[in-house]
């Protein structure tokens, strides 16, 4: 008899290699991670350590790596129903209400007009959007934009979310507003979640699990309370926002 995975998400050993100018570029260097079902995973590092390549790769964005990505043991290639996508840059489309842009998934999906705009008013209303609905992205703080996104990642009820970057180039008191949003939708409907992020007051807020990305490897992963007691230098320099000391190791990957 088999027993059932216990983990919705399991990333197994991935690599991501460009190549470059006559050299050969590593993104990502065997990295290896799971989410258990409602569990949420803050990846964080600085720029360049391989977070984006890994969203992308989560999200079935980039093929031809090595390793796998697996979904409730399941292995997965390509973009995959059971996830949900909130993008860094600005996703909305410009032309679309509020309402059918998160009805946009729902109308690829074959859902009729009517069910699917009901139900897109029911997650704009989640998202506190309420009396929004109808109006287009540019009459929106980018916050609001922000909310939009997260309706729409949310609007097939997927099992679990990627965010990239959620709290970039928000406000102190919008960023929290995102936070407080990435932990209702949790909670409401039970979604898993990733969150790729610099943040750390948002890393810390949303996350039951953290995972620091350096020279495209996992430099360390563990709970906020492990991570805050790291006494690993890498890690205290970066969770603690001080510039580097030394010099990067000239045999460095470089990230994405």
């Amino acid at each position: 008899m088999t027993t059932a995975p216990t983990r919705l998400l399991d990333v197994e050993h991935i690599s991501k290699r460009y190549a470059g100018a006559g050299d050969v570029i590593t993104a990502v260097d065997d990295i290896s991670f799971g989410v258990d079902p409602g569990e949420f995973v803050s990846i964080i590092g600085p720029s360049g350590c391989g977070k984006s390549t890994l969203f992308n790769i989560i999200g079935g964005l980039i093929g031809d790596y090595d390793g796998r990505v697996a979904v409730a043991g399941a292995t997965i290639s390509g973009t995959h129903p059971a996830i949900g996508m909130v993008f860094q840059e600005e996703s909305t489309f410009p032309w679309r209400t509020v309402v059918d842009n998160v009805a946009f998934p729902l109308e690829l999906a074959g859902i009729g007009r009517r069910e699917r705009l009901e139900r897109a008013e029911s997650f704009v209303t989640l998202v506190g959007l309420h009396g929004f609905g109808h109006r287009y992205p540019a009459e929106l703080s980018g916050g609001m934009r922000k909310r939009v996104g997260i309706a729409r990642a949310i609007a097939l009820q997927p099992s679990y979310i990627l965010y990239d970057e959620p709290t970039s180039g928000l406000d102190p008191v919008t960023s929290a507003v995102i936070d407080e949003l990435m932990v209702r939708t949790r909670k409401e409907l039970g979604v898993t979640g990733v969150v790729v992020t610099h943040d750390m007051r948002s890393a810390y807020t949303v996350g039951d699990r953290i995972a620091m990305l350096y020279q495209g490897k996992v430099r360390q992963e563990g709970t906020i309370a492990e991570i805050q007691a790291t006494r690993d230098p890498i890690v205290r320099q970066f969770i603690e926002g001080r510039p580097r000391e030394t010099a990067p190791d000239s045999s460095a990957t470089v990230g994405a």
